[in-house]
């Protein structure tokens, strides 16, 4: 920041500066002439680095990955209006994957509220449902007390979205110097009578099963409880898209309650006595619509871990509800249990299966996907952060990867297309020492894809994979399952992706045959930048383990 004799700032300077005292060091987003104040005084602010993408969809999904790898409020910055209105569904993956995120919005002078002015808009009542706090800095002076509490809204409880308008005139008006602590989310733990429940629960359970899911984990929260679980035989599950938050490898993973779950877990957790659930919603994915838990009481013993009281008892009336966060309860669980009545068995044969899920059979016709995925777990299970979006490519990522570390898996709970692209580039420039791979279907890389330029403008060393299959895929297969034959509007018209990657100065391949990929892998991993690998699959070959035909019939 300016080195000024005085006390006095700007608003946007007073924002700038608080941002750098929270540990800010960079921020994604387009530029928009509704803060070029801010915009100004970055200038001044070379901790901060400003990542500027080609679309505020982008911007956003790049947030989203940063709050995922860091644990931190990822912080975006958009103009008002379209600007705005272009990065909400990064809101709703932000909401649905429990990650903090800020972001911060231009807005109208204060004089000209309510005329429906140039871009006019209520951020409150738009983003109100998908944002755990919006509100505007009408007054500059209460620029520090705000960003505060942004931070603390976004980490506190179930992390989550918060929205911050910043109207044009605010941001030049004069105030004191700020100054700010970080914020850190308060710990919560489980009171001992409570933990002594929990203990006489699992300790005499005879079919648990524990799940994990939600945003407050790390490293070292994984290791502890797969130390606990590996030593009592407590068979472990994932929820969908949470893969990462246990190493698949481990003699305790019992697979991941995602699309498409194996039967052996299903009739786990039908058949389970006790359910513990650390941070886990147990939503309409990993309860398979809500049909393996019963509503609102389920008739497994349901130990319900969450860090937000208005999450507990939403959808199920659990036998013990816990206020914790993950990190802290994983601790006290494992000093408080010792002992279990488990068969060891049904851990190791749980274990077994998840497993066996993962050799997928070959592809009917072009580039096998299954092989693909085998290769690039061969040389990465240990390293590689792997970003996806949506679609049925994503399927044998989820069922053939190996997720070997905490933050190793970038893909949103919610399903939204376009991710992988904006999040790997995020990844690559948080963890440059570690492999980062995009996959992307040939309609989900088009939503983002002009993202190819902001990674070569920073060097992000990132390989793109686009699966090319000229199809909708996932939509494509609920058409065939509910109306055979009847194809509407799935087909696509794509451009040679390859030729695409190549017009903004990177490497681009097309890699037809499956024996060609690896060839194609080793050169891109031998560029200095980003690299664009073309993967052409066949239709036919519309999921793992069921052809198109096959779903048509």
């Amino acid at each position: 920041m300016r080195d000024d004799c005085d006390d006095t700032m700007s608003g946007a300077q007073a924002l700038v500066a608080c941002l750098e005292q929270m540990g800010v060091d960079r921020i994604f987003g387009v530029p928009g002439e509704s803060y070029l104040a801010v915009l100004d005084a970055l200038l001044d602010a070379p901790g901060i680095a400003f990542v500027t993408t080609r679309h505020e969809s982008g911007a956003g999904f790049m947030a989203v990955a940063d709050g995922k790898l860091t644990g931190r409020p990822g912080i975006a910055f958009v103009t008002r209006g379209p600007g705005a209105m272009n990065a909400a569904t990064a809101l709703h993956v932000a909401q649905q994957d429990s990650v903090p995120l800020i972001l911060f919005v231009g807005q109208i002078e204060a004089a000209m509220r309510g005329r429906e002015a140039f871009q006019e808009m209520d951020y409150r009542a738009v983003f109100g449902s998908v944002a755990k706090w919006v509100a505007e800095i009408d007054d500059a002076r209460r620029v520090p007390e705000q960003i505060a509490r942004a931070f603390a809204t976004a980490l506190s409880g179930r992390p989550g979205p918060v929205v911050l308008a910043l109207p044009e005139d605010m941001q030049s008006v004069p105030v004191a110097r700020p100054a700010l602590r970080p914020v850190t989310a308060p710990a919560m733990a489980a009171p001992d009578e409570t933990m002594a429940q929990v203990v006489q629960r699992l300790s005499t359970a005879e079919r648990p099963l524990i799940v994990l899911g939600g945003g407050l984990w790390s490293q070292a929260a994984s290791d502890t409880l797969r130390a606990l679980a590996e030593r009592l035989n407590l068979p472990v599950t994932t929820e969908f898209r949470c893969q990462d938050f246990l190493d698949n490898r481990a003699p305790c993973y019992a697979g991941d309650l995602g699309l498409g779950m194996s039967p052996a877990l299903r009739a786990a957790v039908v058949e389970a006595d006790v359910i513990l659930a650390i941070g886990a919603r147990l939503g309409e994915i990993p309860s398979d619509s809500y049909q393996l838990l019963s509503i609102p009481t389920p008739k497994q013993a349901l130990i319900h871990v969450l860090p937000d009281p208005e999450e507990i008892g939403r959808v199920y009336q659990p036998e013990i509800g816990i206020v914790a966060d993950a990190p802290t309860f994983v601790a006290q669980l494992a000093d408080a249990l010792r002992e279990t009545a488990v068969d060891p068995n049904r851990m190791q044969a749980l274990h077994q299966s998840s497993i066996a899920a993962r050799d997928l059979p070959a592809a009917p016709a072009g580039v096998d996907m299954g092989a693909i995925v085998a290769e690039v777990e061969r040389r990465f299970h240990d390293s590689a952060i792997v970003c996806n979006g949506a679609g049925n490519y994503a399927t044998w990522l989820h069922k053939g990867f190996t997720y070997g570390r905490f933050r190793s898996q970038l893909a949103p709970v919610n399903g939204t297309m376009g991710f992988g692209v904006p999040a790997a580039i995020a990844a690559a420039m948080r963890h440059p020492d570690r492999p980062v791979l995009s996959f992307a279907g040939d309609g989900c890389f088009l939503m983002t894809g002009q993202e190819l330029a902001t990674a070569m403008r920073h060097d992000a060393k990132v390989v793109f994979l686009v699966v090319n299959n000229g199809a909708l895929g996932t939509i494509r297969m609920h058409q065939e399952r509910h109306f055979p034959r009847r194809v509407s509007a799935t087909e696509l018209t794509n451009p040679d992706f390859a030729a695409f990657a190549r017009s903004f100065g990177m490497p681009g391949v097309t890699v037809s045959e499956t024996a060609e990929f690896p060839a194609a892998l080793d050169a891109a991993l031998a560029t200095d930048g980003p690299a664009l690998i073309e993967l052409r699959t066949d239709v036919e070959a519309l999921t793992p383990r069921q052809t198109l035909s096959a779903i048509r019939g």
